[in-house]
């Protein structure tokens, strides 16, 4: 009997293999990663299966299917919100923004003001003086959020704001706060905060998706303040952490049309984690003064194409004189990875700067993998040396620049919420350009002699570490 179990069992591990494996062929974004689910679950399917459903499915379907359900409601309001945008709509011939706003899924607006944050204190007096503020509600969402100093200063922020009658909706993940203490949620709620983790799995059918995370970070005040950028709660994220050392990090302020853009996002995920609809404000707040073109670019696993991967290469396919950007993870897909290349080829000055301290190990060494080749086509690598860096920045020319939370990794481009805003303006590009040339001036050029000069067997180790790129 005991026999015949176990040979029933393995037969049961095998079929659901195989049935696992066609699902890998049929769902798979790219070829790599089927092939590489395919092999694992028919050769070796007793650690596979579990990996692959846990990791290895490409589409929050969850997501896809309350967007669905809640279309004939949500989406009526949204398209009258969005008919007042069009005063403030930028009409423009050029193929460039155009297609930046399909991606996005909303317009280029004027009328916008936008003010760059550098580091967590500048970013987080911000964000407390605009609590501060609120006089109708607050959106509020992160993807870590801390029971420390920072984050109880946040909190008794958020309780003083409902004491005044705020409406307060707070989000946070459930896998990156995964260590807020209850008593910290208890508070909030006893003050009248409507508090809801953003899930990566709903009922028994989807209870293993724990990969698709929310790791955008925005703040709504009235519909007419914003902000967002890499910077979550903890005091690490104001350089206070001796593990990580000094911080360095970017978040930025807007005010104006685009602020209905960071709305509507966290409406959705709101819809999605607690099935509530808001009662917000939807009347564009202008100002002509400042008159910045800005759009909200929304990205994640819910989407019909690669929305973040395809933003990159579009922006880097755009650039004429230069493409900068930072991220502290950077393993990108195969398309970032040529674009990159070929825009350093035609004369554009490329440079990406990353940590020189790894956060995540396996993401510090896969790099290693194809950083000769993207430095030999003249792209140039420049590593952060003060402590760690984390901001998610770019600078298209002189003539627009973005902050969000994308990740130049396969872990944002396919498998994160992330949310970007993009400025068309050229006073902002100069303030991020004088910004990102102050980071230069603390930074190391990687050379071509020093990533040749590693020894065998870190080579070796780098090049199985990309392997596992995408489920890093």
């Amino acid at each position: 009997m005991t026999t015949w179990l176990l040979g029933l069992a393995v037969f049961l591990i095998h079929t659901a293999g195989a049935f696992s494996a066609v699902l890998a062929l049929m769902s798979s974004r790219t070829s790599q990663g089927a092939i590489a689910w395919i092999i694992s679950l028919v050769t070796f399917p007793y650690l596979a299966l579990p990996a692959y459903w846990v990791f290895g499915r490409p589409r929050f379907y969850g997501y896809v299917s309350a967007r669905g359900q809640r279309d004939t409601v949500l989406r009526q309001v949204l398209e009258r919100y969005r008919d007042r945008f069009d005063a403030y709509k930028i009409q423009t011939n050029d193929a460039d923004v155009r297609a930046v706003e399909q991606l996005a899924m909303m317009p280029l607006t004027g009328a916008n003001h936008s003010e760059l944050l550098v580091d967590g204190d500048a970013t987080f007096d911000s964000l407390f003086a605009g609590i501060k503020e609120a006089r109708s509600y607050i959106l509020i969402q992160f993807f870590i959020v801390r029971d420390d100093s920072l984050g109880r200063r946040l909190k008794y922020q958020l309780i003083a704001a409902a004491q005044r009658q705020v409406r307060i909706y707070f989000l946070y993940d459930e896998i990156g706060s995964h260590q807020l203490r209850e008593g910290f949620l208890k508070d909030l709620r006893a003050a009248g905060v409507e508090v809801s983790a953003f899930h990566s799995s709903k009922g028994v059918k989807r209870r293993f998706q724990l990969n698709f995370r929310n790791h955008r970070k925005i703040l709504v005040v009235d519909g007419r303040l914003g902000w967002l950028g890499g910077l979550n709660v903890g005091i690490e994220y104001l350089g206070l952490n001796p593990r990580h050392g000094p911080w360095r990090d970017t978040h930025m302020k807007l005010a104006g049309p685009s602020v209905l853009g960071l709305q509507e996002a966290f409406w959705e995920d709101w819809h999605w984690a607690t099935g509530k609809m808001l009662n917000l404000c939807w009347a564009p707040q202008v100002w002509p003064e400042a008159n910045r073109r800005v759009v909200i670019i929304p990205s994640g696993p819910a989407d019909g194409r690669e929305t973040a991967s395809l933003l990159i290469q579009h922006l880097i396919h755009s650039a004429r004189k230069r493409f900068w950007v930072t991220s502290p993870y950077f393993v990108p897909d195969e398309g970032v990875q040529s674009a990159l290349k070929l825009a350093a080829m035609r004369g554009v000055d490329v440079r990406i700067m990353i940590p020189e301290r790894p956060d995540h190990l396996l993401v510090f060494l896969s790099a290693f993998a194809f950083l000769p080749d993207m430095v030999r086509s003249g792209v140039r690598i420049y590593r952060y040396q003060p402590g760690f860096l984390h901001q998610k920045v770019t600078l298209i020319d002189d003539e627009a620049a973005s902050v969000g939370t994308v990740n130049l990794d396969n872990r944002s481009f396919r498998l994160n919420f992330e949310i970007t805003a993009l400025v068309v303006d050229r006073d902002f590009a100069k303030d991020v350009q004088t910004m990102l040339e102050a980071d230069f001036a603390n930074c190391r050029e990687v050379s071509l002699a020093e990533l040749r000069s590693r020894s065998l067997w870190r080579k070796v180790v780098s090049r199985g570490a990309y392997l596992l790129s995408p489920i890093q």
